[in-house]
């Protein structure tokens, strides 16, 4: 939800430090995870709304530079920008949609909870997730073809949407 690896790490820590202070409060009756996970996504939301200034990252993405293995299984270089250019068209469309869209998108799709649990996490009731959800799907759709992406190419759908038509 933040988009960001550090600050994701940041987060999840301050979550598990929330979930030991407040173990007494846990109600058995329910999962574990989706309580830790309502958790995290309540220090989410709260980080979201009360941005604080960026941290600076001695990392920089140089050390995961030149890892990659090619063999048999690594895609060619124009699938693989194909690829890397419909994930980051794919990622500005979903931070185009609205915040009770988003988060059931990422949570469905990117975190793979399924609806019940959707719906236990954001305190909704199943009906509104599976709503929200259906109108998500559409708006991505709609963006992803005003952009230039369309359904009826051969290329694995991401999200129901294919690979990118060309002219």
């Amino acid at each position: 939800m933040v988009r960001d690896t550090a600050l994701a790490e940041d987060l999840a820590q301050e979550t598990f430090v929330k979930v030991f202070t407040r173990l007494s409060t846990f109600d058995s009756r329910h999962k574990f995870s989706s309580w830790i996970f309502k958790i995290a996504h309540n220090a989410t939301v709260d980080f979201l709304r009360h941005p604080r200034p960026p941290m600076s990252s001695l990392d920089d993405g140089q050390e995961s530079a030149g890892k990659q293995v090619l063999d048999a299984a690594t895609p060619s270089p124009l699938a693989a920008a194909e690829r890397s250019e419909l994930a980051g068209a794919l990622d500005a469309a979903i931070d185009r949609l609205r915040p009770e869209y988003r988060h059931v998108v990422i949570l469905r799709y990117q975190e793979e909870f399924s609806q019940e649990e959707i719906a236990e996490v954001l305190n909704l009731p199943l009906g509104t997730v599976k709503s929200n959800l259906h109108r998500a799907r559409t708006e991505l759709a709609e963006t992803m073809r005003a952009a230039g992406w369309g359904p009826n190419c051969n290329a694995e759908p991401l999200l129901s949407v294919g690979k990118r038509e060309r002219s």
